[in-house]
């Protein structure tokens, strides 16, 4: 997580460095630092409106830092638009899930492919041999991880007549669609049923397990944060208050204050 704990010869995947962002007079993100190893699956936490979102925010590039650096891949964002930095390698999914309702199961994961499709703009209307190969190869890639996800049911159905747990297992896959070396996870549990919680924890250790990604979530179940992260960032205010593994987090003074509270311990 830190600098110090990070190989030598390992290149982060994510880098954060004195990150501030403010709103006018409000500082909602202050010093801070994060360094993020390949492969790790790692949590932030903290009140509402601690500051977490907006940290997910700049690093997605909806937002651009009052001051401070993020490197992705080693690649300073600074001046990127959202698309370029997914073109980076980064994929995110929201606390409200953000589906396209008018299109197909199928086609949302297809579309988010087109990020980085290698052919242009002439191709596509003159629906050249390279356009056929690649929509063909998107087809077929779209549709192997609907059967991975076992949403191929669903295949041609709207998203918004799906159950919700399966609504967010769909922005997940189609989060992973575009093949991210960094999956931003922003409250997958919120508005889940226990049952699609359980389900949940399982999905995204098998994630962690069978793809070549590293996951940053955001939650507040923290039986969810506890039993998959192995290290947990914690913020309150805008300012970083604990980091540790969960263990640490769970019995950390300052964060049974700020935020998980004696009854949740």
């Amino acid at each position: 997580m830190n600098n110090s704990n990070l190989k030598p010869d390992v290149q982060p995947v994510l880098e954060i460095r004195n990150l501030i962002q403010q709103f006018g007079g409000l500082k909602a993100v202050s010093d801070f630092n994060v360094c993020l190893e390949p492969g790790g699956l790692i949590g932030l936490i903290g009140p509402n409106g601690a500051g977490k979102t907006t940290v997910f925010n700049l690093v997605s590039g909806f937002y651009q830092p009052t001051s401070g650096e993020i490197l992705i891949n080693g690649v300073n964002t600074a001046g990127l638009k959202p698309h370029q930095v997914t073109g980076l390698g980064v994929a995110r999914t929201f606390q409200n899930i953000r589906l396209w309702n008018d299109m197909s199961v199928l086609d949302n994961i297809r579309v988010a492919q087109h990020g980085k499709l290698p052919y242009g703009f002439f191709h596509a209307i003159a629906r050249s041999g390279r356009y056929q190969s690649c929509e063909r190869q998107i087809e077929e890639d779209a549709r192997e991880l609907l059967e991975i996800f076992v949403l191929q049911d669903f295949a041609d159905e709207f998203p918004k007549n799906l159950p919700y747990g399966t609504q967010r297992k769909l922005e997940i896959a189609r989060a992973l669609s575009s093949k991210p070396s960094l999956l931003l996870l922003d409250e997958p549990a919120a508005g889940l049923n226990s049952a699609d919680v359980k389900e949940l924890i399982r999905l995204i250790r098998w994630i962690h397990e069978q793809f070549d990604v590293t996951i940053w979530m955001i939650e507040h179940h923290m039986d969810v944060m506890m039993e998959l992260c192995t290290y947990i960032k914690v913020i309150d205010f805008g300012e970083t208050i604990a980091e540790g593994v969960p263990v640490e987090i769970r019995n950390h003074p300052a964060v049974i204050t700020a935020y998980l509270g004696d009854d949740n311990i």
